[in-house]
């Protein structure tokens, strides 16, 4: 039950983001910066320790996560330069942006939520007291997660209602992740892969994709410190968790 409520949370947090980026969509290239500035402190400061973490206490070969963490920045880099090449006749969206990029990377966030609600449920097969504090460790980092989910469709200009139903899909995604550890339990070495290829997706999305688009309309000093902002706000968001 508690599981349940602690995802349930996890969920409302993502919602909240969401719905903070679409009030500030007439901003969009500054809440992208913003957006950069998380994604690059969600992969410093919460994945890569996570991975080196889990690697060291299992005796997992690093080498795999970050085989993983290339193969998702390459991958998702694929995927994207293949809609954009066979959609390139489309001249009312821009040379890097197509509603399916931005559907594509919301899926990916939203497959993390999933893994974010079966964490929880993972800590607290171990223990009430690890399960609690991996429960404010997600909670703490799933607004961002609404947050940019919001921004990478509303970037690839998909309509704020397609953005939405996206959000929506990210919030539920967690509730259902926890559930899911009723039935499986899910081994660290699996998880630190996976984290390594989701750091590498953020890294792409982030540096490749958003970043740029957040200076197409020139450098803006208010673009840079919201990058920092960003950073900084994800180091506090881990340091408090």
């Amino acid at each position: 039950m508690l599981v349940f409520l602690l995802s349930v949370v996890a969920a409302l947090a993502a919602l909240l983001g969401g719905l903070a980026a679409i009030r500030s969509r007439s901003k969009l290239y500054l809440t992208l910066g913003f957006t950069a500035g998380i994604i690059l402190g969600l992969v410093a400061f919460d994945l890569l320790p996570e991975i080196f973490h889990i690697s060291q206490s299992t005796g997992l070969d690093i080498t795999w996560p970050m085989l993983a963490l290339v193969l998702g920045f390459l991958l998702f880099h694929i995927v994207e330069k293949s809609i954009l090449i066979h959609s390139s006749h489309e001249s009312r969206y821009g040379p890097h942006q197509h509603p399916h990029v931005g559907i594509a990377g919301a899926v990916a966030l939203s497959g993390h939520s999933f893994l974010d609600g079966a964490s929880i449920g993972v800590a607290f097969q171990v223990s009430t007291a690890v399960g609690i504090a991996v429960a404010i460790a997600v909670i703490g980092h799933r607004f961002a997660d609404g947050f940019n989910t919001t921004n990478v469709m509303l970037f690839h200009q998909n309509k704020p209602s397609r953005a939405q139903k996206m959000l929506l899909v990210a919030a539920v995604m967690p509730i259902l992740g926890g559930l899911s550890t009723l039935l499986f339990s899910l081994s660290e070495s699996v998880l630190a892969i996976y984290l390594g290829f989701f750091a590498g997706f953020l890294l792409y999305i982030g540096a490749s994709d958003i970043l740029p688009q957040a200076h197409s309309k020139g450098s803006s000093r208010w673009t840079i410190l919201l990058t920092i902002l960003g950073a900084a706000f994800m180091f506090g968001v881990t340091r408090l968790a």
